[in-house]
């Protein structure tokens, strides 16, 4: 407004500001002002842009400004490497690091949190692995806290809880508390109630007022049938004052942002909504989709747990995109879980062409 224009600096400034709130729309018209006033594609601005489109889900047009880049920097491969990583391709994830590599560019730390995060999608252990001990050994850097949570996160997804003991107990730091929620959660996932006790324990200590900790033990205890578990957990939240915040999710259409809380039923089109719904559980049972509700925390009846997992807030939130928009229109939806550890569970951003199968698709990944 004031007339001054803007220059490689200020467009990477603000894009930043987008990739933080994932805000991608505000990121295109800062794109499409920059692309009619001309910028440098090898300055920070076209970098920023890789990131923010990486940040905010959209790998096709992060890959696609990043091939307009005569020479990448570093900061643009890895912002890449990352999002591809973040957004469920780690296949692609891979292949861009090793072209990172062939290119003649030196990796950093950040560079390797992303190759390492890509691993662990993918259940490649051993190559996680292997890439871990190269990165001091090959490529002479040294492995940070978030390289040991990416690494513990790897192997306790596996069950291979002795070697991730083994690790932790040879760290030349002090574990954090990112590395044992990544442990945590792997007890989740294979019931490993011993170490999960460990996890907590040391959670407990770093940080006794977060309510992710009790709820993941409580989920554990619950998996097992523990229920005098759970209730201690439970009586310990309520001595301590701690109250878990309800998950939430939002979905914008039409510039309005729609939010969802689990089993909520304040919006206008909430009927439509379980409506829809209910025709596409009926396709997934049809297909032979059975819902997982072993990790439903409450001791209630299976049919109980069943409508627990098909009023998830995201569910809602994806179904009212979907009835919402016409057919092919792109949905973002994000999710606020509290339950989770920020780099965990970084806010989901979801992309995906809206369609029957996708949404069937969707609606099984929720569950898991």
């Amino acid at each position: 407004m004031s007339g001054v224009r803007p220059n490689e600096y200020t467009f990477a400034g603000v894009l930043n500001a987008c990739a933080d709130l994932a805000a991608e729309r505000v990121g295109k018209e800062v794109h499409a002002y920059m692309t009619r006033v001309g910028y440098d594609p090898c300055s920070f601005a076209a970098s920023a842009l890789v990131h923010v489109y990486s940040k905010c889900g959209n790998t096709e047009i992060a890959r696609r400004v990043f091939n307009q880049m005569p020479r990448p920097d570093l900061v643009s491969w890895t912002s890449l490497i990352v999002g591809y990583a973040q957004n469920g391709q780690p296949d692609m994830a891979l292949h861009f690091f090793e072209l990172l590599l062939r290119s003649g560019t030196k990796p950093d730390e950040i560079t390797f949190v992303g190759v390492l995060s890509a691993c662990t999608h993918a259940g490649l252990v051993d190559k996680g692995l292997e890439y871990f001990h190269s990165l001091k050994e090959k490529h002479g850097l040294v492995h940070t806290a978030d390289h040991y949570a990416c690494v513990i996160d790897l192997l306790a997804r596996s069950g291979r809880f002795n070697e991730a003991e083994n690790i932790i107990d040879s760290m030349p730091m002090k574990p954090d508390k990112f590395l044992w929620a990544s442990l945590l959660g792997g007890c989740r996932i294979h019931g490993n109630i011993e170490l999960a006790e460990r996890a907590a324990k040391a959670l407990f200590e770093i940080e006794p007022e977060n309510p992710a900790t009790y709820i993941t033990l409580a989920n554990i205890y619950a998996n097992a049938g523990l229920w005098t578990e759970v209730s201690k957990v439970r009586k310990d939240m309520d001595n301590r004052g701690i109250v878990k915040k309800p998950g939430k999710s939002w979905v914008e259409i039409k510039r309005q942002v729609h939010v969802f809380l689990v089993g909520d039923t304040s919006h206008p089109k909430i009927s439509y909504i379980h409506e829809y719904l209910a025709e596409l559980s009926k396709k997934m049972k049809e297909e032979g989709y059975v819902p997982d509700t072993n990790f439903v925390l409450h001791d209630v009846e299976e049919e109980q747990k069943e409508q627990n997992i098909f009023y998830h807030s995201e569910k809602l939130a994806v179904a009212f995109g979907i009835i919402s928009t016409p057919p092919g229109t792109p949905i973002k939806d994000a999710i606020d879980i509290n339950f989770f550890y920020p780099q965990c569970m970084p806010q989901w951003k979801i992309d995906a062409a809206v369609g029957e199968d996708c949404a069937l698709l969707f609606m099984k990944f929720v569950d898991i």
